[in-house]
């Protein structure tokens, strides 16, 4: 019925890990199996289904700051297939911070490095040069943070992987559910 997932999503050192997956689906029949799967274990999951795609978040009794979520996206193929990618990572405040962390550190790495050179060619005393490698350690420190959090957020992860996997190997079984229903 489906190919299998390209990849395990708690394996590497990717900063937000992710699977692409083909099934012999339509759209709104993949969309209403994974919703449908997901809803039978309210303890465990959290579904929210937007239009484009559908974020899946661990239960709130469940869910820490290093906690995942599960961003699928669904995208009609050929035929009656459906292109689903999905893509682990945090909840949208933890990935602000570090998006904001990069940023900053980012900027004044350059900023710092194209004085620092401005100050080499003229002949100056290039201190703006400690101030690009201090930023680029607290950079990897950021990277390292990222890391440990993902870590830490492993087993959630392989948990909401196993879920969909499960999700897509079994057919819909509940009668309450159209699969050709528009959603």
């Amino acid at each position: 019925m489906a190919d299998t997932p390209t990849k395990p999503p708690t394996s590497g050192f990717s900063v937000r890990p992710r699977f692409e997956q083909l099934v012999d689906l339509s759209e709104a029949e993949a969309r209403a199996q994974i919703e449908a799967a997901f809803a039978r274990k309210p303890d465990t999951f959290e579904v929210r289904s937007m239009s484009e795609f559908v974020v899946i978040h661990m239960a709130d009794q469940l869910r820490r700051k290093w906690s995942p979520r599960l961003q699928i996206s669904l995208a009609a193929e050929s035929g009656s297939r459906t292109r689903i990618t999905g893509v682990y990572g945090p909840a949208h405040e933890v990935w602000a911070t570090f998006i904001f962390g990069y940023m900053m550190t980012g900027s004044i790495a350059l900023f710092s490095g194209i004085y620092g050179g401005v100050q080499v060619f003229l002949g100056d005393e290039p201190w703006a040069l400690w101030m690009t490698g201090s930023v680029l350690v607290v950079a990897g420190i950021l990277y390292l943070l990222a890391q440990l959090g993902q870590k830490l957020g492993a087993w959630q992860t392989f948990q909401l992987h196993q879920a969909y996997r499960t999700a897509m190997d079994h057919p819909m079984t509940r009668p309450d559910v159209d699969p050709g229903a528009s959603i």
